[in-house]
């Protein structure tokens, strides 16, 4: 047992994370008193924003929820008008939507992977001192995340906040050469995933070794790895229709953190890459499977340090996607297609679609002249928080048996948030609480 019997960690304002969130921690006596994650964050509105909207606006408005995630959250905003409206859209337009979406991952993936978490597994403050002690691993960061941004921009128009999906079309199509362009540069960058996993297996002994059998819960397909479409899952549960989301996250408030806690049938469940590789493993195409086997991930796997490996497999899945993807645009070949007349009616509409972070829900009701009267957003950072709650609540005793130090309990604890990549600010459910000194 530890002989430590008293120490406090409070880490203000966790670096390398989006938005703002504090590590407490007190122990006393030996007994561990708090181990919680608490956000600090302002309440944010985009709910209320879009009340009293027209349809024409919601994807727009919801989409500058997050800057990271911003094409995630258009495209499921998307999804659920459509749905409230009884809008059908063409297959060109879903396929371009999925490679915005494997470029949207890749974007968010590559800048936590190589920008956030890999400062940690190299024993650096941040990916600074990297350029100049690896500096083509660096290099190989950037051209990733560039191709990335150029996906996202030559489909959408912008790499972020792009403006050309819109209910049931896209106003302006990638050229055949843009398309051609893209899909050489990606053939090229499944040789720079091959080299991301062989650099992240060479610093994964900085990995922390701990397991919590949890929830994890993520859509799925009977057709392919559910990033645009599919039902919940649950690991434990099984599948139910998205209809039923509420059922599935039942928010609730907690006292320590602005942002609301969510729980299934457990105190907790996980969301993101590690929840869609553990229920989506056997949907991983050749190129995930290669990046899996080399990492010897085999679901499930209970480390949510391990979310960040979840998200290399994802990259080289999403890449080799994007790839098809494009075969099968050019394929068809690129058509203007003429804008839907669209006719307003009353209707409710839920969507969602897994986001970097994980499963992402948006939900609303219109009116007979298709303005807003009534939304609802539940965001995977979200979704998350009381799971890291659960997991430092379960590894801070662990660790204080192994008699670590506060310093290395700290930077632990730290890696443990940092790998849940959680983007704080995009949580647009938060309460004003008073914390007591």
């Amino acid at each position: 047992m530890s002989t430590t019997k008293d120490m406090s960690i409070n880490v203000h304002h966790l670096t390398r994370v989006e938005g703002h969130g504090d590590i407490v921690v007190n122990i006393k006596d030996g007994v561990v008193e708090e181990a919680k994650f608490h956000v600090v964050e302002s309440p944010r509105f985009f709910e209320a924003f879009v009340r009293g909207r027209h349809f024409t606006e919601t994807a727009w408005i919801t989409c500058r929820i997050c800057g990271i995630c911003s094409p995630g959250h258009q495209i499921t905003s998307l999804k659920t008008t459509e749905s409230a409206l009884g809008i059908e859209i063409t297959e060109q337009t879903r396929l371009l939507r999925e490679l915005l979406i494997d470029g949207a991952t890749l974007q968010s993936h590559i800048l936590h992977v190589y920008f956030l978490v890999a400062p940690d597994l190299f024993g650096a403050s941040s990916v600074i001192p990297l350029a100049e002690t690896n500096p083509d691993v660096v290099k190989r960061a950037l051209r990733l995340k560039n191709l990335a941004n150029d996906i996202c921009e030559i489909v959408n128009g912008n790499a972020v906040h792009g403006m050309r999906m819109v209910p049931g079309w896209v106003t302006k199509l990638p050229t055949v050469s843009e398309l051609k362009s893209l899909r050489e540069r990606m053939v090229e960058a499944l040789k720079d995933l091959d080299a991301t996993v062989e650099t992240i297996k060479a610093v994964a002994d900085k990995i922390p070794d701990f397991t919590r059998e949890t929830e994890y819960i993520s859509l799925r397909s009977k057709d392919d790895f559910a990033f645009y479409d599919g039902d919940i899952f649950s690991s434990d549960t099984g599948a139910t229709p998205v209809d039923n989301y509420l059922e599935m996250t039942n928010e609730k408030v907690v006292r320590h953190s602005t942002a609301k806690h969510t729980h299934h049938s457990r105190s907790s469940y996980m969301v993101g890459a590690l929840a869609r590789c553990n229920n989506n493993e056997d949907r991983l195409n050749e190129a995930g499977q290669k990046a899996a086997k080399a990492f010897g991930f085999k679901a499930p796997v209970y480390n949510p340090y391990f979310n960040s490996v979840a998200q290399v497999i994802e990259c080289a899945h999403v890449v080799q996607h994007g790839i098809e993807t494009i075969d099968k645009l050019l394929g068809r070949g690129l058509k203007e297609e003429p804008k839907p007349n669209i006719k307003p009616k009353a209707g409710r509409g839920i969507g969602s679609t897994e986001v970097p972070r994980g499963i992402l829900f948006h939900d609303y009701t219109y009116d007979d002249n298709g303005i807003v009267v009534d939304a609802n957003c539940i965001i995977p950072t979200n979704q998350n928080f009381a799971n890291i709650d659960d997991d430092m609540n379960e590894f801070v005793p662990k660790m204080l048996d192994m008699d670590w130090d506060k310093d290395k309990i700290t930077l632990a604890l730290e890696m443990l948030v940092r790998a849940y990549d959680p983007c704080i600010s995009c949580s647009v459910h938060y309460l004003n609480v008073s914390f007591k000194d």
